[in-house]
């Protein structure tokens, strides 16, 4: 199933320019749910920013149920765990959820894609690419870096996954212990 984006009224529109348009209509007929921060089911998600990735729908929540945490390849970076250990100590989080997809962009990008950048700008990213080439090993690694960081006081339900963007299916991936 696709679901496409409205259309912008006027061609000329950026797509920033469209999306405040768009904004200022679900604004004026917005109720306030009145969710708190706090996510209802206890749990935090850490995904891939992929457009693809429609994860509400995808794992029976709405709005106010979880935290979700995206950046590229949904890889557990020093931000992550940062992102999560806020969630879990301020904001009641117990349970991870890792979901990494299929046909993901990190799959086929290399470190040198630093090296570009520098050649290109001037200057090396201080940040790693973090790309992979095997999802469940990526996987695997992301479980590992959440159950043995200090920051976070619930490691024990922490489960790693890879969503099929062809299927909408979920398939998880067994920790590296087990």
């Amino acid at each position: 199933m696709s679901i496409s984006a409205p259309q912008s009224p006027e061609p000329s529109l950026s797509a920033t320019e469209a999306a405040i348009a768009a904004n200022q209509a679900y604004a004026r007929g917005f109720t306030d749910p009145g969710l708190g921060a706090r996510p209802a089911r206890q749990v935090a998600v850490v995904t891939c920013m992929d457009a693809r990735l429609d994860l509400y729908p995808a794992l029976g929540m709405n709005l106010g149920d979880c935290h979700v945490i995206r950046n590229g390849g949904g890889v557990v970076t020093d931000d992550v765990i940062r992102s999560l250990t806020i969630s879990q100590r301020a904001l009641g989080t117990r349970s991870v959820m890792l979901i990494h997809h299929t046909t993901c962009g990190l799959l086929s990008m290399t470190e040198d894609f630093r090296a570009e950048l520098e050649q290109e700008v001037g200057q090396r990213p201080s940040w790693a690419v973090d790309s992979f080439q095997d999802l469940d090993q990526d996987v695997r690694q992301s479980i590992e870096r959440v159950r043995t960081s200090p920051f976070l006081p619930h490691r024990d339900d922490v489960r790693g996954f890879v969503f099929d963007v062809a299927t909408g299916e979920l398939r998880e991936v067994a920790p590296a212990s087990a």
